[in-house]
C-alpha cells in the first residue's frame, strides 16, 4: 500500500528527475581516462529500456585494498572483487546506489581476458546497473542472462566509445 509520504517521495523524484545531476564519479585511485558524458548517457540510454529511471548513482572508482576492506566489514567475505554493488532504492523503478570499482581488479581482467581496459571497465560498470535493475549473478542460469545483458549493454556503447 502506497502512503501519502511514498507518494511525495516518487511526485518530489518525478519532478526532480530533469533539474539535476545523477550519475557521479568519484575515484579514490590515481584518475584514468574515461568519457564520462558519454558513459552517463549510455547507462541512462539502458536503465531506461529496462523500464527505470536514474534517481541517483555513484560510481567508487578504488583500489584492490580499499574495496577488500568493504567487502570484509560489509559482506564478511575476505576476497577481492572487481565490484560491490549497495541498493540505495526506496522508491519502484527509480534506481539509486553506490557502485564500488576495484580498478585494480578491472586492469587485471582486461590483461586476462585479453581485451582493452576500457571495455573490461565498460562491462563492470554496466554490471553494477544490471544489479541494481534486478539481475542477479549467483546461480548458473542467472549468470549466463548477466553475462548476455553486460555484453548487449557494451557492445551498444562500443560504437560511440
Amino acid at each position: 500500500m502506497v502512503n501519502a509520504l511514498n507518494l511525495l517521495s516518487i511526485f518530489y523524484k518525478i519532478l526532480s528527475f530533469e533539474k539535476r545531476e545523477h550519475l557521479f564519479f568519484f575515484e579514490q585511485t590515481p584518475s584514468f581516462p574515461i568519457k564520462k558524458r558519454v558513459i552517463r548517457s549510455w547507462i541512462h540510454d539502458t536503465v531506461f529500456r529496462e523500464g527505470f529511471q536514474v534517481s541517483s548513482l555513484k560510481f567508487i572508482f578504488c583500489s584492490d585494498e580499499y574495496l577488500l576492506r568493504i567487502n570484509q566489514s560489509f559482506l564478511e567475505h575476505d576476497f577481492y572483487t572487481d565490484i560491490i554493488t549497495f541498493d540505495q532504492s526506496d522508491v519502484p523503478n527509480f534506481l539509486e546506489g553506490d557502485i564500488f570499482i576495484s580498478v585494480d581488479r578491472v586492469k587485471s581482467n582486461s590483461l586476462s581476458l585479453n581485451l582493452p581496459f576500457e571495455t573490461e571497465l565498460l562491462r563492470i560498470i554496466i554490471h553494477g546497473v544490471l544489479h541494481l535493475i534486478g539481475y542477479g549473478d549467483k546461480n548458473p542460469h542467472d549468470k549466463v542472462v548477466m553475462r548476455e545483458m553486460e555484453s548487449f549493454y557494451v557492445n551498444a556503447i562500443s560504437q560511440n566509445y
